[in-house]
């Protein structure tokens, strides 16, 4: 087989410069590798969620200013260039999806009639993710016309099914375009586990199609299939979620690619030993804030996070494991965590007005 180098390679996920879940550092920390093999032709595009507070991993710069002015005028693209505050600083652009939100029904129309996506009976995060999958096809498309990159070798990677959109649009529109796309985990197969049914014991028993109508999965679960099916090169991240893709979405991966990171993901030394005695400070400050007394000097602080999803990232687990160490006889005190991002608006009055007199406190 003929190794080929593309010329240009655009990324796109949900969590490019919005720390959700776990692709956030999948993609984060192997983003130096691909942008010193690629340079600036590594463009990664993520949603821009990020209108009230600046994004805390975007860093605005004036890149391709000719072609933002373009993509906005010519294409209905309001973008966003910058770099991506992680190791490697790679290229990024942020994409106003929401202008779409009024154009989705003829777009859902489109795509039943050219794809068979059934979005009838979509709700809650699948108007957005799709409209993004869509706005970031129409940026690739865009970019590519106004650099008159078409005679290029080009690479569009989306990962998970909120960027499927994307996987359809590129297709439709630039057939030139080698697509791939990467799941995570499969969107049925993560709600089969979520509603406390045995998802590997009784793997080989479930049909993806008839899950998804069981739980109420059908517009999701549909898009991801199809561009399972439809995209050029089909990846996952490990053999036991190809099991899942080959079962629930009828298409084995063409390449498993196991998740790597960079070297320097967690720090080492002094710096590791000042980045933990800062959070554990942190921590601290919270916690005795929150309970209202101080802790003792040797407490001991454990926490998990991740997506909010309550049995698929454990925090049931974790909960009941609180519950059995309660009753052990502890010598020291244990404060446990859940940090977990959630549809939240900052913290509470009380508790920040607790923090601020804390910090007085602690700065006198």
């Amino acid at each position: 087989m003929k190794h080929i180098n593309p010329d240009y390679i655009f990324e796109t996920s949900w969590e490019v410069c919005n720390k959700v879940g776990g692709i956030y550092t999948v993609l984060s920390t192997r983003a130096r590798t691909l942008q010193t093999a690629f340079g600036d032709h590594l463009c990664f595009i993520g949603p821009d969620v990020w209108t009230e507070t600046p994004s805390p991993d975007f860093i605005p710069t004036t890149d391709f200013a000719d072609w933002v002015t373009y993509a906005r005028e010519h294409d209905n693209l309001h973008v966003r260039v910058g770099r991506w505050d992680v190791s490697g600083k790679p290229l990024v652009i942020l994409v106003d999806f929401k202008p779409f939100l009024e154009e989705k029904n003829r777009i859902y129309g489109d795509f039943w009639m050219w794809f068979g996506v059934e979005s009838l009976t979509a709700y809650g995060d699948y108007d957005e993710a799709s409209m993004f999958g869509y706005a970031s096809g129409k940026v690739v498309d865009s970019f590519i016309q106004f650099h008159d990159l078409g005679k290029k070798k080009i690479i569009a990677h989306f990962n998970e099914w909120m960027t499927a959109f994307g996987v359809c649009y590129v297709k439709h529109y630039l057939p030139k375009v080698a697509t791939v796309f990467t799941t995570h985990a499969t969107s049925i197969g993560r709600s089969i586990a979520g509603n406390h049914k045995p998802l590997y014991d009784y793997l080989t028993e479930y049909n993806g199609d008839q899950m998804a109508r069981e739980l109420n999965m059908v517009a999701k679960h549909s898009i991801e299939k199809i561009a399972a099916h439809m995209c050029d090169c089909f990846t996952t991240v490990s053999d036991i979620t190809n099991k899942e893709c080959a079962q629930l979405l009828d298409k084995s991966a063409d390449v498993v690619t196991p998740n790597g990171f960079e070297d320097d993901f967690v720090p080492k030394g002094v710096r590791f030993s000042s980045a933990r005695k800062a959070a554990r400070v942190k921590l601290r400050e919270v916690a005795e804030a929150l309970l209202g007394y101080e802790l003792k000097d040797n407490a001991l602080f454990v926490s998990t996070s991740g997506r909010y999803e309550y049995k698929n990232k454990g925090i049931d687990a974790f909960i009941e494991s609180l519950k059995l160490l309660s009753q052990a006889p502890l010598s020291r005190e244990v404060v446990a965590f859940v940090l977990v991002p959630a549809w939240a608006h900052g913290p509470r009055q009380d508790l920040s007005q607790k923090l601020t007199n804390a910090y007085t406190h602690y700065t006198k």
